[in-house]
């Protein structure tokens, strides 16, 4: 049962709250979790995902990186991405949208708002 199940790679240099993703996604997603963006770009060219959680200020590569690196990969562009950040001013909205991501989560978030955007995200990619 658990290969029916789509895959979220969830980006974030906060365990906490990777655990946190995680664990209100577990029953329905199958998540993996990287806590840089060098172990993201490592991951996402071992496995497939049909979702990725996307922190934008991580040390070393940062999401912003990672993320315009998918956009440029044949077979990454088509993934959607969730970017979540605490920085939330329009400008930094923007910027994320600008480099290709597909929503924006503004952290601290709500557990139900994370559940209904990656919901409709996945089941709109698959």
């Amino acid at each position: 049962m658990t290969m029916n199940r789509p895959r979220i790679l969830v980006v974030d240099d906060e365990p906490p709250l990777r655990e946190l993703v995680m664990v209100t996604l577990g029953d329905a997603f199958v998540c993996d979790e990287a806590g840089d963006g060098d172990t993201a770009l490592a991951r996402l060219e071992e496995s497939r995902y049909d979702l990725v959680m996307l922190d934008v200020m991580m040390p070393g590569t940062s999401g912003t990186d990672v993320l315009r690196h998918m956009r440029e990969d044949d077979e990454l562009r088509d993934v959607p991405v969730v970017v979540m950040s605490a920085w939330q001013s329009p400008q930094d909205v923007a910027s994320a949208l600008e480099a290709g991501a597909d929503r924006f989560l503004a952290k601290p978030f709500r557990i139900d708002e994370l559940g209904s955007m990656v919901r409709a995200l996945v089941g709109r990619s698959g």
